[in-house]
């Protein structure tokens, strides 16, 4: 059994993530925002109230990390595996939108930094905030949920600013975090999980995320030390930089 935590799993791929999750076995620490208001999550601890603990976390406030990880603390001294699922698009309420973040000539600083602190530096935070716990874990593992418009041969214009910028910085600090990291043992890798149904994805998507983690599932199941730092897809092979 693992000890599984996700960060925005209250929707989406990180929701899919709890619910695959619970059902192999695992023991799952489910983040979100808002607590209160995911009521799938809730439903999901109605079945699974001994290996589903939800916890609140806003992942661009450091106080929210330090008390989330109190919380994780609280019922164990190890993380196997973390999950840093969270994150935002231009469509994602609040975001400020594709023209502040995608159109040149409307670029707003403050959406721009706003994505940036939640796709790319929330998560190098989070990781270093559960650092201990993750040293503590079985052959633990960082998974960070980034994409292919992070990577500079396969982006294409027809993606904007803010959104393929975030995933680019995500993918170089988690690039560094994945050597500093090896000595204690821990396999740090960014995973695209395909074009999948999600809020970000849209509803056009080829993928349900149910394919897309059940592959993820796989993928990170084969990890080994000669994985650290790569950047993979949801069938677990190379993507390029």
């Amino acid at each position: 059994m693992n000890r599984v935590l996700i960060t925005g799993a209250n929707r989406g791929l990180g929701l899919e993530f709890t619910r695959q999750l619970l059902a192999r076995g695992d023991r799952v620490f489910a983040t979100a925002r808002d607590p209160e208001h995911a009521l799938d999550l809730a439903n999901l601890a109605t079945g699974h109230s001994d290996r589903l603990t939800i916890i609140k976390l806003d992942v661009s406030d450091p106080q929210s990390i330090e008390d989330s990880w109190n919380e994780v603390h609280r019922h164990t001294d190890a993380l196997d595996i973390l999950i840093n699922n969270a994150g935002i698009s231009p469509n994602t309420p609040g975001s400020g939108g594709s023209e502040k973040l995608s159109r040149l000539g409307t670029l707003d600083m403050s959406a721009l930094l706003n994505i940036l602190r939640i796709n790319s530096v929330a998560p190098i935070i989070i990781a270093q905030g559960y650092l201990d716990l993750l040293r503590n874990g079985r052959s633990p593992k960082v998974i960070n949920i980034t994409s292919v418009l992070g990577s500079f041969t396969q982006r294409t214009p027809a993606h904007g600013y803010g959104y393929s910028a975030s995933k680019a910085a995500l993918n170089m600090y988690m690039r560094i975090f994945a050597s500093d990291v090896l000595q204690y043992g821990i396999v740090s890798v960014v995973v695209h999980p395909g074009w999948a149904r999600t809020r970000i994805g849209g509803a056009n998507a080829p993928l349900s995320p149910e394919e897309s983690v059940g592959g993820l599932l796989k993928a990170i199941e084969g990890l080994t030390r000669d994985d650290a730092g790569r950047f993979l897809d949801w069938k677990g092979e190379g993507v390029t930089w």
